[in-house]
């Protein structure tokens, strides 16, 4: 406080004290309302606060900013007075300082920008501003602050409920809010008392005013129009003058004990002091003490309770902006459930899904965070990572199958209907996480990917389609791959070693020089030179020269399209490619590597790493040729910067669904993004200090079965993301179990046999080995295992009790009959609270084998463990493709295995749980961006065909609506 009594024309902390002490004894009855000691108690009152939160929240820190714009001696002494107060209680200070010509749109910006800093939690701006900044350039000023951070209390916002008997404001003005304060440590009842106001200022007296009517006091507000002025004071109970002039009010207007309060701050001449002025109120204290009851000394008085109040109400914005943060809640969307359950697309357009920013504020996700593609979707900035960085992850939970079978299990509809249910039934922050659908199925085979029934991602549509643009952003990064690669081959083809280099390395304006790009090669080279024209011929012939083995390329083209006819195609026959052809073909864009990139990339820097460094082939000298000796590397990156960012969507009830990347499991690892999951678990994580029953739940698909998606997240994706699960949900359906036990196949367009519709106990318990091989599989990462029945009408009660026993008998922690199909997220209730109660405790996750041990050992464990395999054997191909790797140094990367859905072995009609089955492993590629070896078993396609009924010939559009239809 002694800056700020200085400030005022004092010199030390005892003067003020001593000279108001000695006014009131020489002349006075009146008791003196002593501002520096209580405002001393209120500072006290809030740091005790500030301390009691943060013993229980350490992260709980209140922030005031303050904006100045030029440099004031007034204004910095009370920048100062402020940035002290605060020290003193334990809020952190922010001191943005502009020039005095800035212009109101500059302050504008900055405050918006602090409004949208989480870390702030009150914001001021110190008026007046610059000479240039006029009455409307200060109030788009201070209402440009958000009114939950407005702790001055002058935003129209709280001015105007202050004004109104019927609201109350967010903040009070500080220096209104001290003379209350002030009134109310006297003890004099403020109801019913004849209060005149002198001052009509929106800073002061129209605020008091108001103030003093909401406590039922009967108001006079007076102002330099005001006639009889003396008469009017002479009638109050209590007095508040905020005029601004010196000594004006007399103690002969005053009524016998009225209560005095004294806003004025007026400097007359004295030349007992050194600056040669003294400061004094609006009231003659002298005459006035002979008078009043009570008064305010100047200083001394009100002075000290407007930076009091400002403490108390930049802790009450932090109290509240911590409290919105942590009670913020998703608002289920309602479902019109049918008995008759409608198809998925009827059931999808029926319902209005929330503006995506709307959901994204529901999540604490902030705008600036937010890009939208349309109403309904929208990206996520990565830096809401660094934001929620300090916050414990939620839970983490993966959610796979049985073995896959035409019948379908509902996996995707599980894992939607279970974020449902904990999201809009239990209150639980809740996330599910599910790949981009490829195109290729979409039109394909079996329509849309966005869940089924009452259980699904809308706008379904949407989903299944576009999205984004992610898979077209890989495909183009992709396809500028490999044509970068076959026009190099073409040009090495072409040229001697001096054209081609001095191509590669042109000069300009006479100088030569490499692009960034170019060192990494020579780096990779041990070349350490940095001109271009130091370099040796053969120095010229290794870097110019990739030397391509066509046996060994490895990279195709790829389409979102199931094209079987693209499987395998020869390239260049046109005569401008001078004969250069060669054989290659397409793979469908959800295999290329670029897109188990994007699924496993960690932030936009290590994604361009892992772009630069896939490997297209081996150089006749047996070197990996990447995509940065292409050159291409920086600009995949630029292709992708979108692409990185997860996709927000929504469920049907509303809660929250992050659609990001889509690696097919039966070619690729089958999982969603990285990104996308620790961003879901950040917004799912709690704060230290929150109990246990905020903890917020991540539910993350992994395709096909539990020995595909699930065991490539284990051993792929959270050896990079370093991520715990803490268990797997595993679905199953006595339908498919039943295919497994020996059921009949089942044809397209036939009705199912009666197996599948009527009870069959004996089929049904020889298919859930298959069952319990996936719990047991489970266990061997150390997953607790719930097993989700997704329940069919024709199930009968005690076949759905079999299939529980069983899965208890294998091991798993709990076995839950869901209907979340036809009941949406009610349906999945009871499995939500299985899986909260089975969650409960830390993570015993651990990998399958060890990084280390060769290539061939690592293929073995998988097939051995979790296949069932009595052994592998590699073809000639094979094995020379893993003695390569070996060499060349990517013996350590984990195993991806490419091969059939539909069962545990090589040989997709082999159901249940087939034995004494050797893999054949047919080639090894390499995927050394993405970080992983994938060998093909049998005759696994990477490419799709189309069947002869294909799924598009039900999709079009409504002509008048313009809304698809026929899509599932």
């Amino acid at each position: 406080m002694s800056r700020f009594l200085q400030a005022l024309g004092y010199r030390s902390l005892s003067s003020p004290i001593r000279h108001l002490r000695t006014m009131a004894s020489s002349a006075a009855k009146a008791q003196v309302i002593d501002g520096t000691a209580i405002a001393k108690s209120i500072r006290e009152e809030v740091a005790g606060r500030i301390k009691s939160l943060q013993s229980q929240f350490p992260r709980f820190k209140p922030q005031l900013a303050i904006i100045q714009a030029g440099a004031r001696p007034d204004s910095a002494v009370y920048v100062r007075m402020k940035a002290k107060a605060a020290e003193e209680v334990g809020i952190a200070f922010k001191h943005v300082t502009l020039p005095e010509e800035a212009e109101v749109s500059d302050i504008v910006d900055i405050v918006q920008k602090l409004n949208e800093d989480d870390s702030v939690s009150g914001i001021l701006v110190q008026l007046p501003l610059g000479p240039h900044v006029g009455a409307d350039g200060e109030r788009m000023v201070t209402e440009a602050i958000s009114p939950e951070k407005d702790v001055d209390g002058f935003h129209a916002y709280n001015i105007g409920h202050l004004s109104s008997r019927a609201s109350e404001p967010l903040f009070t003005p500080c220096t209104p809010t001290g003379v209350i304060r002030l009134l109310d440590s006297t003890g004099v009842k403020i109801s019913g008392s004849r209060a005149v106001v002198l001052g009509r200022s929106d800073i002061v007296g129209s605020p008091v005013a108001a103030m003093l009517r909401h406590r039922d006091a009967t108001v006079t507000q007076c102002h330099s129009r005001t006639q009889n002025l003396p008469d009017i004071v002479k009638t109050a109970d209590i007095l508040v003058s905020a005029i601004g002039k010196p000594q004006y009010v007399q103690g002969s207007w005053l009524k016998p004990g009225a209560v005095v309060i004294d806003v004025g701050t007026n400097y007359i001449p004295d030349a007992t002091k050194k600056s040669g002025q003294r400061l004094v109120g609006d009231v003659d204290f002298a005459s006035a003490s002979a008078v009043a009851s009570h008064i305010t000394p100047v200083p001394g008085g009100v002075g000290p309770m407007t930076v009091a109040m400002l403490m108390s109400n930049t802790l009450r914005a932090a109290e509240r902006l911590w409290e919105e943060a942590r009670s913020l809640r998703v608002k289920p969307l309602k479902l019109n459930i049918l008995e008759k359950v409608p198809s998925d697309i009827e059931i999808s357009e029926a319902q209005t899904p929330k503006p995506v920013a709307h959901l994204a504020h529901e999540l604490g996700i902030h705008p600036d965070e937010l890009e939208s593609y349309g109403k309904y979707k929208a990206k996520v900035e990565l830096s809401i990572l660094d934001r929620l960085a300090h916050r414990k992850d939620g839970k983490y939970i993966i959610i796979s199958g049985i073995t896959p079978t035409p019948l379908g299990e509902g996996k995707s509809t599980t894992t939607i209907g279970l974020a449902q249910a904990l999201g809009a039934h239990l209150g639980r922050p809740a996330f599910a996480c599910v790949r981009q659908p490829s195109q290729g199925p979409t039109f394909g085979i079996k329509g849309g990917a966005a869940g089924g029934g009452y259980s699904q991602v809308i706008p379904m549509d949407e989903f299944n389609l576009h999205l984004t643009g992610d898979i077209h952003a890989v495909t183009a990064a992709n396809n500028l791959l490999a044509a970068a690669l076959d026009a190099r081959m073409f040009h090495e083809a072409t040229q001697s070693d001096k054209a081609l280099y001095s191509r590669l390395v042109p000069a300009k304006k006479g100088k030569r020089e490499f692009a960034p790009l170019m060192f990494k090669r020579l780096q990779k080279l041990g070349i350490d030179k940095t001109n271009p024209d130091d370099l040796t011929p053969e120095e010229i012939n290794r870097f110019a020269r990739l030397d391509v083995d066509p046996d060994t390329i490895t990279w195709n083209r790829v389409l979102d399209v199931n094209d079987r006819h693209l499987r395998k195609i020869t390239i260049g026959q046109n005569p401008t490619e001078q004969g250069h052809t060669r054989v290659t073909g397409f793979d469908i864009s959800v295999a290329s590597e670029c897109m188990a990139v994007l699924a496993l990339t960690t932030d936009l820097a290590d994604m361009r790493e892992r772009l630069g460094a896939m490997v297209v082939a081996t150089s006749k000298r047996g070197e990996p040729v990447t995509a940065d000796d292409l050159g291409v590397g920086g600009a995949l990156a630029v292709l992708m910067k979108d692409a990185i960012k997860p996709n927000l969507m929504q469920t049907l009830e509303g809660t929250p669904v992050f659609v990001h990347a889509g690696p097919f499991a039966n070619i690729a690892h089958g999982n969603s993004s990285i990104l996308a999951d620790r961003v879901a678990l950040k917004l799912a994580g709690t704060e230290e200090g929150d109990s246990s029953d905020r903890v917020g739940y991540v539910l993350t698909e992994g395709g096909f079965g539990a020995d595909m998606g699930m065991e490539k997240f284990c051993n792929i994706k959270c050896r990079v993301s370093g991520l715990k699960p803490d268990a797997t949900v595993i679905v199953a359906t006595t339908r498919a179990l039943k295919m497994h036990g020996g059921g009949p196949d089942v044809s397209p367009g036939k009705p199912l046999h009666d197996t599948y519709t009527k009870e069959d106990l004996v089929t049904l318990k020889e298919g859930c080995k298959n069952l319990a091989k996936h719990i047991e599989n489970a266990r061997k990462f150390g997953l607790k295992v719930i097993v989700a029945i997704n329940q069919f009408a024709s199930d009968t009660e005690a076949e759905l009790q079999l299939v529980k026993e069983q899965a208890l008998a294998a091991g798993a922690d709990a076995a839950v009959v869901s209907n979340h199909w036809a009941k949406g997220g009610a349906g999945a209730r009871d499995l939500a609270e299985a899986v909260i109660a089975t969650c409960e405790g830390s993570s015993n996750f651990k990998f399958l084998y060890d990084l280390e041990l060769p290539i061939e050992k690592k293929i073995e464990i998988i097939s051995k463990e979790i296949y069932g395999a009595d052994g592998i054997e590699l073809s000639e191909l094979a094995q020379k493709q893993v003695e390569t790797y070996t060499r060349q140094g990517y013996g350590n990367l984990p195993i991806c295995m490419a091969k059939t859905q539909y069962s545990f072995s090589h040989d997709p009609k082999l159901k249940g749980v087939p034995t004494g089955f050797t893999i054949p492993i047919r080639a090894v590629r390499l995927s050394a961006g993405a970080g992983f070896l994938y060998p093909i078993l049998g005759d696994m396609q990477t490419m799709p065909g189309l069947g002869t009924r294909p799924g598009f010939w039900e999709v079009g559009l409504d002509p008048k609506t313009g809304r698809v239809v026929g899509l599932f």
